[in-house]
């Protein structure tokens, strides 16, 4: 599959995992099943299939967050988008695949979310395979997952004609139903999941596009043609941008495409490995690891008659007795406890927090940085304590504050700190001062992360 682009969508938003998933730093970007994160264990599955570089789009506030992760896993791109503004699947998909046809001359896209969960192995390559197989005939290509319950928060397929193996033509699309009715397609057996993952030619996802919803590729050509190349990063023209409609891939294209009114071809190929998309707690229980009695357990965590729990800890001890069925989720800021049978009520949950303006929504205490983060430690009348993490050979703007001064310890590695016009080394267990009104800089000159212990 050497010519096969892997098209990363970075762009959600992972609201039904809070407080764990925020705003500024939503699910994509943690790490939930192993030490890797949900977006660099996608990079990893997409290099399985194909020596090519990904193209990965995600929105402009995440761009620092989305560097670091490929930095972090040594993941060569061929372009990091930037979304003014999130407009769902159809527009980012399409910003893709115009930026794919100028690297070459009409690959074949794979288009996979950053926040799915997939079991890598022989089958997903072979699935993958397939679906390549049949896209090269101009079909918009979709992967499916087997329906085994009567899941309300996906989308369903429904068979129509084998193509061959595990293809099939597309009868119709059925997005999110209701208990009764995705009760019934897994009586009938011939529904699968839409698992959110497309194979096609580049030009075939236009053209269809210039048929179904011009309007969406009028707006996407101009925010593309309008792009600014930024260090790592292509701006996308914000107003053209802004101009497409909010659209998903499926309404916009797929479900249409199903219709025998048009000429288009759609096909679904059937996954045959695990697939979630990890889009409440309960997804994430089911995909875990679980010890003896169904918990499953992530950070200093303490049991005891406990069962079928999954229970997350960040920054303390958490401990449980004689509990099941629940789930319990604790960070710097916040904790949620609910039973597994309610996570998708988490959703009703978040609008009652917008609606209060509550902060914890939007950012942890930890917050990403193009040099490092920091974390707040503490905050208090007249006084805050951050834990700043500097990446090697990186260095915090030259800046200065007119209404605080700061103390920094180093607790871990060498600092280089720029005072007025005096430079010096602050070493481990060393700190210096830095007066109100001063211009000062903070620098890492080494091959180790820096930790330095901010009082402001």
């Amino acid at each position: 599959m050497s010519d096969l682009i892997p098209v990363v969508l970075a762009g959600g938003s992972g609201t039904r995992l809070w407080p764990l998933s925020r705003k500024s730093h939503p699910k994509q970007f943690q790490r939930l099943l192993s030490e890797h994160s949900l977006l660099q264990t996608t990079l990893a599955r997409a290099a399985e299939l194909t020596q090519q570089a990904p193209i990965v789009i995600c929105h402009e506030d995440h761009r620092f967050t989305t560097a670091e992760q490929l930095r972090e896993a040594k993941v060569k791109h061929q372009g990091i988008l930037l979304e003014p503004e999130g407009r769902n699947t159809a527009p980012a998909i399409t910003v893709t695949a115009l930026h794919a046809l100028t690297l070459s001359d009409d690959p074949t896209l794979l288009i996979m979310p950053a926040d799915h969960h997939i079991e890598s192995g022989s089958t997903f390559t072979q699935s993958i395979q397939l679906a390549v197989d049949i896209a090269q005939n101009g079909s918009l290509v979709c992967l499916g997952a087997q329906a085994t319950r009567a899941h309300t928060g996906y989308g369903y397929i429904e068979l129509g004609d084998m193509i061959k193996d595990s293809a099939f033509n597309v009868n119709r699309f059925v997005e999110k139903p209701d208990k009764a009715t995705a009760e019934s397609y897994i009586e009938q057996g011939n529904f699968l999941w839409n698992c959110g993952i497309f194979v096609f030619k580049a030009n075939a996802y236009l053209s269809a596009l210039k048929e179904l919803a011009p309007n969406i590729l009028a707006a996407c050509t101009s925010a593309y043609q309008e792009a600014q190349h930024d260090l790592d990063f292509i701006r996308l023209g914000k107003h053209a941008f802004q101009s497409s409609p909010n659209i998903s891939i499926d309404y916009a294209v797929m479900e249409p495409s199903s219709d025998p009114g048009n000429n288009l071809q759609s096909a679904v190929v059937q996954l045959n490995a695990n697939w979630s998309d990890i889009g409440d707690w309960h997804e994430l229980w089911q995909a875990s690891e679980k010890n003896k009695d169904g918990n499953a357990l992530y950070g200093d965590v303490t049991v005891q008659q406990t069962q079928n729990s999954l229970i997350h800890a960040h920054h303390r001890l958490v401990t449980a007795i004689g509990v099941k069925d629940l789930i319990v989720v604790e960070t710097s800021d916040a904790v949620l406890i609910t039973d597994k049978a309610y996570t998708q009520q988490i959703k009703a949950l978040i609008e009652q927090l917008e609606d209060a303006q509550r902060t914890e929504l939007l950012a942890h205490s930890e917050v990403s940085r193009p040099w490092g983060k920091y974390d707040i430690v503490d905050l208090g009348h007249g006084y805050q304590v951050k834990r700043i993490t500097v990446n090697p050979k990186q260095r915090i703007s030259l800046q200065r504050h007119q209404h605080r001064a700061e103390h920094w310890v180093v607790v871990s590695g060498t600092a280089l700190v720029t005072l007025e016009n005096t430079t010096y080394t602050v070493n481990k267990n060393e700190s210096t001062f830095i007066p109100v009104g001063s211009i000062h800089c903070l620098e890492n000159p080494g091959s180790s992360t820096l930790e330095v212990i901010e009082i402001q």
